[in-house]
């Protein structure tokens, strides 16, 4: 029986575990899960307006999230065509980085490890302007960045537009210099001797899905040192960290999953759990053990579909949609032009024609009726041919029953 997202994020609260690394399919419910858990650690006050900003609950969570990256818009000036913003709206949480803690230095240098080390973001100073209607406004400072590419001595580019990449990474950049502040801070053991207290009563940081939008090169760097930076770590603060992205998981769990130690743990089963999070027909969740470090991908959820519908006899017309779907990322993967070569082959080692043309039918339907017509037996044994072929010829892996 499946749990609500309330009785999710009580499961998480109630593992003894140093990391919690939780992998999940887009739309599943990771940012809902994240304001979940952040609301069962810091409780919103009734009748404050602002308790529901991530950023105010830091006393007792830090939480990234799409709601964070949601704090930065662009102004592309488009009537002066003068020069592409990228507005911060006004919060607690950038105020607190930025201007308190005094992090824009370190912002731009983790920006530029993972992008280029010439693209520099410009933080703007305080200043004052005239509205519309002529009256003066004052620009607070940290409130928009600029983006230049520098060319050498003092000379750089306009103004740019960086793509949506680089945004996602400039965000991160700034949530991963706090965070890097807050561990240097809180392995300090004695609290007297901190250089703030501010981050005394930090209990846990959910980090989800840093990694939208980065290349694969730039996703591991990121992996690897969030995963290095978590691990040094020797305070009581726990972490809970979700990802649609496969090699993501696998590299944190590699890197978590090692052999170092700290003084005061191993970073082995004791202290870190691999899970899944997985939605039912009813909209109920359930979190279960990942028992490897390579998540159950998509392509396997279709094969496990597919191999269901045989077992019980209930094929239908749109699970030659789902093979369909299987043989284009199987081809793509494995360098094929094409997705009929992945077909049993006749003896002039062309592709199998039935098979091609019953794949290509069943998965282009002109008409909305034909999507519920009935299979004859002989294409239903064709796609059990098929699965049977793509899962013993590729080796897919397979769980083994007992």
């Amino acid at each position: 029986m499946g749990k609500t997202l309330t009785e999710i994020a009580q499961q998480l609260r109630n593992a003894d575990k140093k990391v919690q690394l939780i992998y999940a399919f887009n739309g599943t419910g990771k940012t809902r899960l994240s304001r979940e858990f952040k609301q069962l650690i810091a409780p919103k006050i009734d009748g404050d307006e602002d308790a529901d900003q991530p950023e105010l609950s830091r006393n007792k969570i830090l939480y990234y999230n799409a709601l964070t990256e949601d704090l930065f818009y662009w102004d592309n000036d488009l009537e002066e065509d003068a020069e592409h913003k990228l507005r911060i709206q006004p919060n607690t949480f950038t105020d607190w980085v930025l201007k308190d803690q005094g992090q824009d230095m370190n912002v731009i240098t983790t920006f530029q490890r993972y992008t280029n080390d010439k693209l520099t973001p410009h933080f703007n100073a305080a200043r004052t302007k005239k509205d519309e209607g002529d009256k003066q406004i004052t620009i607070k400072a940290f409130s928009e960045v600029t983006f230049t590419m520098e060319r050498g001595d003092t000379t750089h580019s306009g103004s740019l537009k960086i793509s949506k990449g680089e945004e996602s990474n400039f965000i991160w950049s700034i949530f991963y210099a706090l965070l890097e502040q807050v561990i240097g801070v809180l392995n300090v053991a004695e609290p007297s001797d901190r250089e703030t207290d501010q981050f005394n009563q930090l209990e846990y940081v959910f980090i989800d899905d840093p990694v939208s939008s980065l290349d694969d090169n730039h996703l591991i760097q990121l992996a690897v040192d969030l995963a290095q930076l978590v691990k040094s770590n020797e305070s009581s603060v726990k972490f809970i960290i979700t990802t649609h992205n496969p090699l993501f998981f696998n590299v944190l769990c590699n890197e978590f999953g090692s052999d170092e130690k700290s003084e005061r743990y191993s970073w082995k089963s004791k202290w870190f759990s691999k899970s899944r999070l997985e939605k039912n027909g009813d909209g109920s969740l359930n979190l279960s053990e990942q028992p490897n470090d390579s998540p159950f991908s998509y392509h396997l959820h279709l094969i496990s579909q597919l191999e269901e519908a045989i077992k019980s006899g209930q094929i239908e017309k749109y699970h030659f949609n789902l093979l369909r779907n299987i043989l284009e990322k199987t081809a793509t993967f494995l360098g094929y032009k094409r997705w009929e070569h992945l077909l049993p082959q006749t003896d002039d080692g062309l592709p199998n024609p039935y098979a091609k043309r019953i794949v290509n039918f069943s998965s282009h339907s002109k008409h909305a009726a034909e999507e519920v017509s009935p299979l004859k037996p002989e294409e239903k044994q064709v796609l059990e041919n098929l699965v049977k072929h793509i899962v013993e010829r590729h080796r897919f892996w397979q769980e083994k029953t007992t």
